[in-house]
């Protein structure tokens, strides 16, 4: 079981963690800083640039914690917030990936949710400084915390479809606008 805990925390924390440095850099196939901030603005987000950085640390973070096996209900709590954004920006194209769908935040944000409540497993900074196992209120609390962080960052951080999208009549609010 440690084995396999290793295995997941290292994958999805380290693709959690690149999915960030991509919103901040040019490495790993991103579009640098202004590429971040463009696809939150288009995203319909407040704060492009500040968003992005925000979204980007939060990922780089989480990401790394995770597969470190550190301060693991926190790393996941963050991680299933910032993919919960990412799963809302892409419910309304359904839930497969093919279709630019939320079947990918979902996954990150489920995989998430069960390492805070499994644990990080032996193989983990948390079992090597002694902070395991976690009280199950705090796994418990991070797998709620999580998600609804991340839907009142939605709510809060959300203006709506981006002016270009409304304007061409592909938003949600075009039909209004014609």
């Amino acid at each position: 079981m440690d084995t396999g805990l290793l295995v997941l925390r290292l994958v999805v924390g380290l693709l959690i963690a690149g999915h960030g440095v991509q919103k901040v850099s040019f490495r790993l196939g991103g579009d640098g800083l202004a590429g971040g901030t463009r696809e939150f603005r288009h995203d319909g987000f407040r704060g492009g640039r500040l968003t992005a950085v925000a979204a980007g640390g939060s990922q780089i973070g989480a990401g790394l914690f995770l597969a470190a096996g550190l301060l693991t209900p926190a790393a996941a709590m963050a991680a299933m917030g910032v993919m919960t954004v990412a799963g809302s920006v892409k419910w309304p194209q359904g839930l497969w990936v093919q279709n630019d769908g939320y079947e990918y935040p979902l996954v990150l944000v489920v995989v998430s949710a069960v390492l805070a409540l499994t644990g990080p497993g032996r193989w983990s900074a948390d079992h090597a400084l002694g902070l395991t196992p976690w009280p199950l209120w705090v796994s418990v609390a991070a797998v709620v915390i999580g998600p609804v962080s991340g839907l009142l960052t939605r709510t809060v951080l959300h203006r709506g479809p981006a002016a270009e999208d409304t304007a061409e009549g592909r938003g949600p609010h075009a039909r209004a606008a014609r």
